[in-house]
């Protein structure tokens, strides 16, 4: 409706055929972007006609150095327009915004860049300027501490940013990733969880193999198999994985098998429809019975995928290590599990994971452990892989233990971090979402909703970063006065990535009939434990010998 021809995705070489007269180039501000678009802009044919204009967007923020970078080349002149696209914080689901910038935890935390800090406050004003000045911050973390300032000082220097909206947001919880670095990389195990764990979740997306999805007929013996991966788009938008996305996988089952159920003797209906009038309204609900039962027969696929692996002997061991780092068993010595791994030269990112949720849930490993653990590695994957070590290690994901204590332990146990009795059918603490372990972030957020931090002070003191809290004065007659029985409303911000798993905790949160609070959730990134320490991985090309 707005007139836009065709939408390609940026790749290098000459561009596609389309007769237009004007080409937008909508990037993110990164120098290898620019040398893919300096390849197509040199690449076209300049003796064509009509000559084709280019354009260039940024997304979010313009960057002085991509410009030079393409005036270098001799690429800038084509661009009659240079804009940016402010486009902070996306919306991805009805309580989940992402700012999908997949670079902020290690730009932050290991080459000092707080550009993406800057982003996030800007969008959080823009959040402020829709739906009213949030009253409080509260905040754990150096980013957080940024953030907050930033905000602070963006409406000192806006004055007229005031505005008379009434407030949606009671609360603002900022969050750093570094402060809980544990959640990330233990093994998600709710139904999303897993899908990303997987598969990989991208944008809402997933891609599956095919062989689950091909509509099976009589006598054919499949011999088409479709090749193409199946594209699935997933969010709350469908009844089915609204119910099931956040539930622990092993609840999932019985309640694919209820709705089959339910959908069979829907369609039964058919024959007992006799009037003119019965056999209307069936035919009216026909559109919405069909589409719940063909998304009953996709999720049923996808489950038998996931289960193939969740029941396998290696997903099984790989859990029950990561259970025995988190319920503080054998943390302190050279795992045999982990040496096994490496031996069989399992891939590389499982053994990082392990090697680093040993080091967190034991506040670092003693001098020969880690010793032992970063020779082997290297031994076994390649030398260049050094500089990934390193990375892990400024971050604090792979660390010495330095004080020569262990403050974990005080930390699952004042936390309740770990919980024995975990019931995954009809969960009553949020600990369902990694069997037993509560992730440390979401059990901040619902501290802090009650009794407060005020409780917590020592244990707050032991996470890295400061804690605060700041108000924000409210015009006259905006303070709420809230009815009876009526929900407050937490917006909380991780910086540096969330996994869906802390999701569905907030999620179950929210749900609590006693909960008394409501949780929207923004983060700068949806991660994973395999996409985060990727982002963390240096790729270094081996010489050409």
């Amino acid at each position: 409706e707005h007139e836009v021809e065709k939408m390609f995705t940026l790749k290098p070489g000459r561009l596609p055929q389309a007769d237009v007269k004007n080409i937008i180039f909508f990037v993110r501000p990164k120098l290898e972007l620019m040398d893919i678009i300096t390849d197509n802009v040199l690449r076209e044919d300049r003796g064509r006609s009509p000559q084709r204009d280019f354009h260039i967007l940024f997304v979010p923020r313009r960057s002085l150095l991509c410009e030079q970078w393409l005036k270098e080349q001799g690429v800038l002149g084509s661009f009659i327009h240079r804009e940016q696209y402010s486009l902070d914080l996306i919306p991805f689901d009805g309580d989940l915004l992402s700012m999908e910038s997949e670079s902020t935890f290690k730009e932050c935390y290991l080459e000092s860049d707080q550009t993406s800090l800057y982003h996030a406050a800007k969008g959080l004003m823009t959040l402020q300027a829709l739906y009213g000045t949030i009253p409080q911050i509260f905040g754990k973390g150096e980013c957080a501490r940024h953030v907050a300032n930033m905000m602070i000082r963006m409406k000192r220097e806006f004055p007229g940013s005031q505005n008379s909206i009434f407030p949606v947001f009671d609360t603002l919880l900022l969050l750093d990733r570094n402060v809980d670095l544990l959640t990330p990389l233990a093994t998600q195990l709710t139904y999303e969880g897993l899908i990303d764990e997987i598969y990989g979740i991208q944008n809402t997306y997933v891609k599956l193999p095919p062989e689950k999805f091909a509509p099976k007929k009589q006598g054919e013996g499949g011999k088409d198999l479709p090749t193409e991966p199946k594209k699935l788009q997933l969010n709350s938008a469908e009844e089915l994985y609204a119910e099931i996305r956040d539930k622990n996988f092993n609840a999932v089952g019985s309640v694919l098998s209820k709705k089959a159920k339910i959908i069979s003797a829907a369609f039964e209906e058919r024959h007992h429809a006799k009037t003119v009038g019965e056999i209307k309204q069936f035919v009216s609900q026909l559109p919405h019975m069909q589409a719940a039962r063909s998304s009953l027969a996709n999720h049923t696929s996808i489950a038998e995928l996931i289960k193939d692996i969740t029941t396998s002997e290696d997903f099984f061991d790989n859990l029950t290590v990561e259970q025995e780092f988190m319920s503080g068993i054998d943390t302190d010595k050279v795992n045999n599990y982990i040496e096994d791994c490496i031996a069989q030269k399992h891939p590389l990112i499982k053994i990082l994971r392990l090697v680093c949720l040993q080091s967190v849930c034991n506040s670092g490993l003693k001098q020969k452990v880690l010793d032992h653990y970063k020779r082997e590695i290297l031994q076994t994957y390649g030398y260049e892989h050094v500089l990934t070590l390193n990375n892990l290690e400024k971050a604090g994901l792979l660390k010495l233990q330095t004080s020569g204590r262990n403050n974990y332990p005080t930390i699952r146990k004042t936390l309740r971090l770990w919980m024995d009795d975990v019931n995954e059918q009809n969960p009553n603490d949020i600990s369902y979402v990694y069997s037993g372990y509560a992730p440390l972030s979401v059990r901040l957020a619902q501290l802090l909703a009650r009794p407060g931090w005020r409780s917590i002070e020592e244990v707050l003191k032991m996470l890295p970063g400061p804690h605060f809290e700041e108000r924000q004065q409210l015009p006259t007659g905006l303070q709420k006065k809230r009815q009876h029985g009526e929900n407050r409303v937490t917006l909380v911000f991780f910086l540096g990535g969330v996994t869906y798993a802390e999701i569905a905790a907030l999620r179950f949160l929210s749900q609590m009939e006693d909960g008394g609070t409501e949780y929207v959730i923004a983060t700068t990134k949806l991660i994973n434990g395999t996409s985060w320490i990727k982002s963390l991985m240096e790729k270094l090309e081996p010489a050409p010998f």
